[in-house]
């Protein structure tokens, strides 16, 4: 899956969505100063950014060796690992609160990763993630997959990954021994200047998306640039507002 890429195109694909989700999800989970805090699938560090803002012990860790590389390189002195939600290398109860945003959805064991995310946080602490609602099609990516169906209706979009239905972060949640499970949704609004600014991260690699436009042939390619456009129907600027599935429990 296409997570091994620069930081820069991170960004510009999926960070200007999951910057100001940030806030809203640490909020959500009660984060404050002097929390020690571990944000687990740490990316480029949008989440760990806002983490560090108010004023916690942050520690990061994600498996792609290019995001290491980054967030150790915009937060020096912050302890970024490399390593996967399932085998996280952290004592039990290190950890006031663990965090997944925008992770759990990618872990190869979901529940066997909040498990972990549980195991090095202290008893009462907090373990708490939030993922697109892809399957009800109010994420950042829905326009693109709805276009993708219209012209290709086998393609596999990521309605079918673990949290991004109503319900489920809750039951995943319960299922790794969380108490006290609640949830709700998280929402945020993007402007884009115009189509292109739109459309050009599609072609840069990131995740499932990226993967698919990748594989395409230039005309296949210019055939679903296009169906999106149509599917905008605006010039100039426009607004993308996306829904978070979010829940929270207990150690």
């Amino acid at each position: 899956m296409g997570f091994e890429v620069a930081a820069e195109a991170y960004g510009k694909f999926m960070g200007r969505f999951s910057e100001p989700l940030a806030a809203t999800f640490a909020d959500l989970a009660g984060i404050g100063p002097a929390r020690r805090a571990l944000d687990v699938g740490c990316g480029p560090g949008a989440l760990t950014a806002e983490l560090i803002r108010r004023g916690g012990t942050v520690t990061g860790i994600d498996p792609s060796e290019a995001f290491v590389a980054a967030s150790r390189a915009r937060f020096p002195g912050v302890d970024i690992r490399l390593g996967s939600a399932e085998d996280l290398p952290f004592g039990d109860d290190a950890f006031d609160c663990a965090l997944a945003q925008l992770v759990v959805h990618f872990m190869t064991d979901p529940v066997a990763g909040l498990r972990e995310m549980a195991r090095v946080t202290r008893p009462g602490g907090t373990v708490a993630a939030c993922v697109w609602d892809h399957a009800g099609g109010h994420g950042p990516l829905s326009p693109f997959w709805r276009a993708v169906r219209d012209l290709d209706p086998d393609a596999r979009d990521e309605s079918r990954l673990a949290g991004t239905r109503q319900g489920e972060l809750n039951e995943l949640l319960t299922a790794a021994g969380l108490r006290d499970v609640t949830s709700t949704v998280l929402t945020v609004t993007t402007r884009f200047a115009g189509f292109e600014e739109w459309w050009e991260p599609y072609t840069f690699g990131v995740g499932p998306a990226g993967d698919y436009v990748r594989g395409l042939d230039p005309a296949r390619r210019e055939a679903l640039r296009d169906r999106c456009a149509a599917a905008f129907g605006v010039r100039g600027p426009f607004d993308v507002t996306a829904a978070a599935w979010a829940a929270a429990g207990r150690v």
